[in-house]
């Protein structure tokens, strides 16, 4: 160790004595003084002393300046945080949105309610959202518009009835519906005609519990049993619960429960009367287990038609409770402004009253809001086998999610070569994100001040990721907002009941967005605002493919090409038609079975 030590101090002095003018660290004059003294080991040893104290004197020296500065740049920050504090109303909107911005993309940062929320690759365009937002323009002319002339040419006309009433004498029709509140009014719209086919009794519908709704409610705990009775007596015949003598009947052995792996999906009427009416005939009773979407829309009878748009529009109404929260709801989000909607009748019945409010009529301006259908639940991003930026750990938390939920389709992504996310999302088969679902709206001209209602608010990846859509827009309300915890308290862990409320607040907005136009939510509320909105009750349907054109460019597109090109794409689905062969009736009712011409 000494040896070695003597050694570096040798070599040291030995440097310095050939190049005493040339050290990149110390003066040539006091090196050079030095040179001249002495070129023994202990005098090199001395300078080597003298040289490491000062490269200690240096680093402390230095610091300490970098605390000085550290210092002086919290001390500024927390100035600005007190300015920002005391004089935010004096800020220019600009200001604001810059600021904006900023908590935007700390908060990106920090981990969310679950995990880190898919920021995707918007940070870029929700800055120049923010900054277009923050100029206030004026609002587009059509934005809160339908085109009202041919759009108000249709009035509802599905209470028409043409036939006499159904013996229902062959037996009786018992139905498990599957699925959330949505798939089960389907169903129990089709179970109601296929009972009017084959002149059969149905028994009041029941719901199959479901491992991802996990809601026990049944047809009683949301529609008004006694209505649903008594509006359809003049076309079929219906019954609370099975006559005794079958009640003890073992269906299985019998032959006569049919599940929809037993049939195709939408049924043609002739199957119905091929392969089940004998069942009934034979049996007396037939039971459908999970009962979806299993009857055709085309080729059916006019007036088997027309009793499905009788059962969906008229028939089918909340009970009470929910009808008085919904009016609630209702009567925030106008911000207790005097006024009742255009829906609000059909859909909380009495309650529409309450919206206006104990003082009745005033002069305070009526609120309006666009509801926005955000379908970015857990189960519909697993079932899209899309990607939405989370890497790795996205990826094994949707498989394990499809494992559970979804076995099928686990085992078909196993053995099946199917599209890549990349392809699904270039044909528009992906569900928008909430990021996606914001930027849409600002580019279609909502203004900052919008009231906004966002209904599936259980979004995956935890509320944090209603960041972005707060960022933009301030003035955004969940039911969850809206709603105290006690008036919640009554629908807690019935997520069926839930989602009646956010129908009532969807169906009754002022203006409407879906994000998916396959959710069956969407597709329920968007042909509700036809039948029944006059042609005043517009809907935001996004071509999910023109869009996924747009946003693979969000990189570098500009934002006044950004705002154009969305413009467009939803113009374009903003036209008024009539219902395209086999679609369905409940997202398109401007049919002449439901809905009459008026010109």
């Amino acid at each position: 160790m000494v040896s070695s030590l003597e050694a570096v101090v040798a070599d040291r002095s030995r440097s310095s004595s050939r190049t005493p003018n040339h050290s990149p660290r110390l003066g040539p004059s006091r090196l050079s003084s030095s040179s001249h003294r002495s070129h023994s080991p202990s005098s090199s040893l001395s300078l080597s002393s003298s040289s490491s104290h000062w490269y200690r004197r240096k680093k402390v020296l230095l610091a300490l300046m970098v605390l000085l500065a550290f210092f002086f740049f919290l001390n500024w920050i927390m100035l600005l945080g007190l300015q920002h504090h005391h004089h935010e109303e004096y800020e220019s909107p600009k200001r604001r949105s810059s600021l904006s911005l900023s908590l935007l993309q700390g908060k990106w940062n920090k981990t969310g309610n679950r995990k880190k929320p898919q920021k995707g690759n918007y940070v870029r365009m929700l800055a120049l959202a923010a900054h277009a937002l923050a100029e206030n323009k004026r609002e587009p002319k059509d934005l809160w518009q339908e085109p009202l002339v041919p759009a108000s040419a249709w009035r509802p006309c599905a209470d028409q009835r043409n036939w006499e009433p159904n013996e229902g004498n062959n037996g009786y029709i018992l139905v498990t519906a599957n699925g959330g509140i949505n798939q089960q009014r389907v169903a129990v719209c089709n179970a109601v005609v296929v009972a009017r086919l084959l002149n059969s009794t149905l028994v009041i519908p029941k719901f199959m519990y479901s491992s991802v709704w996990r809601d026990v409610s049944q047809f009683s705990d949301i529609y008004q049993e006694e209505h649903f009775i008594n509006y359809l007596t003049p076309d079929i015949r219906i019954v609370r619960e099975l006559p005794k003598k079958l009640q003890s009947l073992d269906l299985e052995a019998i032959g006569s429960v049919v599940s929809d792996v037993d049939m195709g999906k939408e049924a043609k009427p002739s199957f119905y009367v091929k392969h089940i009416l004998p069942i009934i005939l034979k049996n007396q009773v037939i039971h459908f287990v999970g009962f979806g979407n299993r009857l055709a829309f085309d080729p059916i009878p006019f007036e088997l038609q027309r009793l499905r748009c009788r059962c969906n529009f008229q028939a089918l109404q909340f009970v009470p409770r929910i009808q008085e929260i919904g009016a609630l709801l209702l009567k925030r989000l106008r911000e207790d402004t005097a006024h009742i909607g255009p829906l609000d009748h059909y859909l909380v019945g009495s309650f529409a009253e309450s919206v206006k409010g104990k003082g009745g009529t005033n002069s305070k301006k009526v609120s309006k809001y666009l509801a926005l259908h955000l379908r970015f639940e857990i189960d519909m991003v697993a079932h899209s086998l899309c990607e939405f930026g989370g890497g790795e750990e996205e990826r094994k938390e949707l498989e394990a999610y499809r494992e559970i939920h979804f076995p099928a389709l686990a085992l078909l992504k196993k053995t099946t070569k199917l599209p890549s996310p990349s392809e699904l999302r270039s044909e528009g088969l992906c569900p928008l994100t909430p990021e996606e679902a914001i930027l849409m709206l600002a580019a279609l001209g909502f203004n900052r001040k919008t009231h906004i209602y966002v209904a599936g608010s259980n979004l995956y990846g935890g509320r944090s990721r209603l960041v972005a859509l707060t960022s933009l827009y301030p003035k955004l309300v969940t039911k969850e907002n809206l709603l105290s915890p006690d008036e919640l308290k009554p629908f807690a862990n019935y997520s069926s009941q839930l989602a009646a409320l956010d129908f009532i607040g969807c169906t009754a907005s002022d203006a409407f967005a879906m994000t998916d136009s396959g959710s069956q939510l969407s597709s329920l509320v968007s042909g509700y605002r036809i039948y029944y909105g006059g042609g005043r009750m517009p809907t935001i349907r996004p071509n999910k493919r023109r869009l996924a054109d747009i946003f693979m460019k969000n990189s570098s597109i500009e934002w006044r090409v950004f705002e154009q090109r969305v413009r467009k794409a939803v113009r374009q689905t903003k036209h008024v038609q009539t219902r395209p062969k086999a679609r369905s009736i409940y997202r398109y009712p401007r049919c002449k079975e439901c809905m009459c011409r008026t010109d």
